[in-house]
């Protein structure tokens, strides 16, 4: 029976972020600091919007695209905060970040495509592109600094080459894309006439005054795809809402690809959405900025290499000097030191962890002493060697 699926399935992966989670559930006493999951509760005001659409019986179906008054209001949310200019009719609301991605990807890709991706990276743009039976060039940026660079990047551009996927700041490194590094894919999309795939969620959740978005070329709007979420910076994870912002030229057609795919987001959280975009997360942010902190002082104090991480909630140490693949580091801190952090193969850098930082100061504290207890083992263990 199983001959008879779809071929595209057969090499999707497990999420490694999931396996590792579940490891630590079933591990007595461990500490995980593996998902991107905010510890808040989502702020009363949206909480009490989607109470009061139910109260109101707003329940029933709504138009495929999402709520018009989100629509526009997440087209003036853009332009006002973010200077992106986009009408409504450009804007789909999407079940999460995910299903953006999905839309976007699937819409564009025939099978044998090339998408670039630069590495380290979340999975969940390869196995899109499997599943769109696109094929995937990985660019690695790691021996750059985790920038991107016009050298590197012109290697891997071919006559197949569809779209390229820009995730700033970054889910693993929490790096932000410098501008040389936005020039250079700007200045290879636009002659070799690429989409760019801004996947910008933790846009939001930003440590630095320089930051830029690709989004903020104008000359190649009709080849830019914005993808965002509620989740990373509203605490809504469980929610499932996102949007994606197209060119005006495709967005009739990828809006079909999102109609057939889930009909519409939920009717109740629609407004809920506007009162998200209306909320100021600063509160949340100053506490990840502190958490940030904390966590970086306390990695290079264990003599970790670490990238300063400029935005998210995620920090990536090189685990290099163990001489572990990720895997095995991650499996033995769990069992030995129980501490779960997420094996940075599954990012596509096998030499790194992923922890994450969205967790209480009890939690961390707790977590990162057992780190450092686990790495003076390791480091025991070498010198017997």
């Amino acid at each position: 029976m199983k001959e008879k699926l779809n071929s595209a399935v057969y090499g999707l992966k497990k999420s490694a972020i999931r396996e590792f989670s579940r490891l630590a559930k079933e591990t007595p006493g461990c500490v995980a600091l593996t998902l991107g999951e905010p510890d808040f509760d989502t702020p009363s005001p949206i909480r009490l919007e989607a109470e009061h659409s139910l109260e109101n019986h707003e329940t029933h179906y709504i138009e495929n695209s999402g709520l018009f008054l989100l629509r526009e209001r997440i087209a003036r949310f853009e332009k006002e905060k973010h200077g992106f200019g986009c009408e409504p009719e450009q804007v789909i609301v999407t079940s999460g970040a995910t299903e953006a991605l999905f839309v976007a990807l699937y819409g564009v890709l025939n099978p044998g495509d090339e998408v670039i991706i630069p590495t380290p990276a979340f999975v969940l743009y390869e196995e899109i592109v499997k599943l769109a039976r696109g094929v995937v060039r990985h660019l690695d940026t790691s021996k750059d600094g985790f920038q991107i660079t016009d050298k590197a990047l012109r290697a891997l551009v071919s006559d197949k080459t569809k779209a390229i996927v820009l995730n700033s700041p970054n889910n693993p490194t929490g790096t932000v894309l410098n501008e040389k590094s936005l020039k250079a894919v700007h200045d290879i999309a636009k002659e070799k006439d690429i989409f760019v795939i801004c996947d910008d969620v933790y846009r939001e959740l930003v440590y630095t005054d320089d930051y830029h978005s690709f989004c903020e070329f104008d000359d190649l709007r009709d080849r830019t795809f914005l993808v965002q979420s509620f989740s990373k910076p509203y605490a809504m994870t469980g929610w499932r809402m996102g949007y994606l912002i197209s060119p005006s030229e495709i967005v009739s057609s990828l809006a079909l690809v999102h109609q057939f795919v889930v009909v519409s987001t939920a009717s109740p959280f629609q407004k809920a959405a506007i009162t998200a975009l209306d909320f100021d997360p600063v509160e949340l942010k100053k506490t990840y900025t502190k958490r940030r902190s904390y966590m970086l002082g306390r990695l290079k104090s264990m003599g970790l290499d670490v990238p300063s991480p400029q935005g998210a909630f995620y920090m990536f140490p090189s685990i290099r000097r163990f001489g572990l693949d990720s895997a095995t580091f991650c499996t033995r801190m769990i069992k030995e030191a129980g501490l779960a952090a997420t094996p940075g193969f599954c990012f596509g850098s096998d030499d790194h962890i992923r922890l994450t930082y969205c967790y209480s100061d009890d939690q961390l504290k707790e977590g990162l002493d057992r780190l450092e207890k686990f790495l003076t083992l390791l480091e025991n263990e070498n010198r017997s060697k």
